[in-house]
């Protein structure tokens, strides 16, 4: 096994009385497309904001390349190459395509001595990443909401490629999608993974994750019960049944 990208050792989160995660170890391994899956309720959510910097673990453990580390922000967690997609996808719709991959890192240039907005080169560049994704977009000058579900899916993972990230963590992304959109977005991780790049998938859609997954860990009531790599006789039907049941079967 390859040396992890992230590793998480003993993590736990307390709200009150209630524990979110409770014990968990995990390793994140360069490549792979790891599922994260579980019930409502089972810590999911909790876990992955833990990994991406957005909540801070009372107890625990985390090591960034071999090296420990402790995230205060999802903006500290992005500058170390660790990025999250979350289910909102935080684009701004009305801006355009462009300026969303750039947002918040946005390209200047020099006219007699005052810094402008490149938007010439903003376009150049975000048109190369949507072509590294093999997403065909007529006009990266056109406003984001009139893209469907799947590119503006795309338009987020180019923003986590503009930030060179290495690891991408996507809070399910083909969730309320149709079919078709469902397609594009399985076909845009895969290509990620072919790229180099390491996912964290977290999806209620079993048939999503038999599709594009290697590896499988399921949590329930806070603790992890399953890790294991996904062969291929694993189908959906049998992947809900272990995160209803909590075993392999």
């Amino acid at each position: 096994m390859s040396e992890p990208v992230l590793s998480l050792r003993g993590i736990g989160k307390h709200y009150g009385g209630v524990t979110a995660v409770d014990g968990v170890d995990l390793d994140v391994v360069a490549g792979d497309v790891l599922a994260i899956c579980g019930d409502n309720g089972a810590g999911k959510s909790t876990l992955i904001r833990i990994m991406a910097g957005a909540v801070a673990p009372d107890i625990g453990s985390i090591r960034l390349d071999g090296a420990p580390v402790r995230f205060r922000s999802p903006q500290d967690a992005l500058g170390q190459g660790v990025a999250t997609i979350y289910q909102e996808l935080a684009l701004a719709p009305r801006l355009s395509i462009a300026a969303n991959v750039f947002l918040g890192a946005e390209l200047t240039r020099s006219w007699l001595g005052v810094r402008l907005l490149d938007k010439a080169r903003m376009r150049q560049e975000a048109r190369a990443y949507l072509a590294r994704l093999s997403v065909a977009v007529a006009d990266v000058g056109a406003p984001v909401e009139r893209l469907s579900g799947g590119q503006r899916q795309a338009v987020a993972i180019c923003r986590a490629l503009r930030w060179n990230a290495r690891l991408i963590i996507m809070d399910e992304p083909t969730a309320a999608l149709g079919v078709r959109e469902t397609a594009e977005v399985l076909g845009l991780i895969r290509r990620l993974r072919e790229e180099g790049r390491t996912i964290v998938l977290i999806s209620h859609a079993m048939r999503d994750v038999v599709a594009v997954a290697n590896r499988v860990a399921i949590l329930r009531n806070g603790r992890k019960v399953i890790d294991r790599p996904l062969e291929g006789r694993e189908t959906a039907e049998v992947l809900g049944r272990w995160v209803l049941s909590g075993e392999a079967v």
